[in-house]
C-alpha cells in the first residue's frame, strides 16, 4: 500500500493552521489551555475570523490557493506524509473527540496507523526536568509496555517523554507527537532520539512540514495523545504541568488515566498524588496499566481530586 497523502481539502486546513499560527498563539498567549481547544473546533472561515479578523480574508485566499500539486511535493520533500480522515488508515481514537485533526503529517512507517488503536496503546507523560526516580520508572514502563506489545505514545520532550521513548525502542515501537512539524528534530538535543523514532515508529503532528513550534501547538497536540491510547499514565508532573491537561483530556474521552505515586514532600508528585487521591489508577509498574487495559482492578476513570 502507498504511502498516504491526504484529500486537497484536508491539506489546506493544515496550511491554514500553519498561517494562522502565530495569531493563534496571541489569541490564547494568556488563556486557559481548553481555549485553544475551542478554537481548534471551528471551522476554517470562523477560526481566521476569530483570530485574525483584519487580515481573514487573505489568508484564507492564501491557503486555498496553495496548489495541491505544491503541497505533496512540500510532503515528498520533507520525506513525509499525510494521512487525513478519510484514509481509512486515519486512527480509530481520534473519532472520539470533537476537535480532532482533519489530518496527521507523519514521519515513518504509516503502516503502524492501522494498528494505533486504543484498546493497544498506552501514553506516557510527565515533567520535563524529571527526577532520576523519574526517568528510570518511565524508562522501565515504556520497555515493559512495549514487550507487551503494546504501542508506547509520548510528546518527544526533554524528560519523561524521553525516557518513555527510549524505554518503548528498547523493547518494541513507540510513536512521538510533535507540537511542531514532523519533519524536524525538535528540541535539537533530540536529533537523535528523533531519528530513531521516525525509523523504528512514527513521528506525528497536525501541522505541515516546516512548521515551527508554538505555545499553544503543544497544548492541542495533548489532545491527540489523549484520543490515540486507551489509558494515558502521568509519571511525574508539577501542579501546573502540561500533563494533567493531558490527563483531563483523556478522561473527557472515558479513557483511563493512571499515576505513579511520589515522595508526598516532592512537587514533581503533586500531578500524580493528586490524581491518585481522586480516583485515578495506581500504576506502579507495567502490569497495573495491563489490568487497567483489561478492565481488571480499575478505579474510576475521571480523576476527580483536590487538583
Amino acid at each position: 500500500m502507498t504511502d498516504p497523502q491526504g484529500c486537497p481539502d484536508c491539506l489546506r486546513r493544515a496550511r491554514l493552521l500553519a498561517h494562522l499560527a502565530p495569531y493563534i498563539e496571541k489569541e490564547t498567549g494568556s488563556a486557559s489551555p481548553r481555549c485553544t481547544l475551542e478554537l481548534l473546533r471551528l471551522g476554517n472561515t470562523d477560526l481566521a475570523a476569530r483570530v485574525a479578523p483584519h487580515v481573514a480574508d487573505q489568508i484564507l485566499t492564501r491557503s486555498e490557493a496553495v496548489p495541491e500539486n505544491w503541497l505533496r511535493a512540500e510532503l515528498e520533500q520533507s520525506d513525509c506524509w499525510c494521512c487525513c480522515r478519510h484514509d481509512p488508515r486515519f486512527p480509530v481514537g481520534l473519532g472520539d473527540t470533537a476537535d480532532a485533526p482533519l489530518a496527521l503529517f507523519g514521519r515513518g512507517d504509516p503502516t503502524l496507523l492501522a494498528k494505533l488503536r486504543p484498546e493497544n496503546a498506552v501514553t506516557v507523560v510527565g515533567a520535563r526536568k524529571a527526577s532520576t526516580y523519574g526517568r528510570e520508572v518511565a524508562r522501565e514502563l515504556g520497555r515493559r509496555l512495549a514487550e507487551a506489545g503494546l504501542i508506547v505514545i509520548s510528546g518527544l520532550a526533554f524528560g519523561i517523554d524521553a525516557c518513555a521513548h527510549r524505554g518503548a525502542l528498547d523493547a518494541g515501537t513507540t510513536v512521538a507527537v510533535r507540537g511542531c512539524a514532523a519533519d524536524a528534530p525538535y528540541p535539537a538535543a533530540h536529533r537523535s532520539l528523533w531519528r530513531r523514532i521516525s525509523e523504528r515508529g512514527l513521528v506525528l503532528s497536525e501541522l505541515p512540514p516546516g512548521c515551527g513550534a508554538w505555545r499553544w501547538s503543544f497544548r492541542a497536540r495533548n489532545r491527540i495523545m489523549a484520543a490515540l491510547s486507551g489509558v494515558t499514565v502521568v509519571v511525574e508532573a508539577s501542579e501546573r504541568s502540561g500533563s494533567l491537561l493531558t490527563a483531563d483530556l483523556a478522561a473527557d474521552l472515558g479513557r483511563d488515566v493512571g499515576a505513579v505515586p511520589g515522595p508526598v514532600n516532592s512537587r514533581l508528585s503533586a500531578g500524580p498524588n493528586d490524581l491518585l487521591a481522586g480516583g485515578a489508577c495506581l500504576v506502579r509498574e507495567a502490569q497495573d496499566v495491563l489490568d487497567a487495559m483489561l478492565g481488571s482492578g480499575v478505579g474510576p476513570t475521571r480523576p476527580s481530586g483536590p487538583r
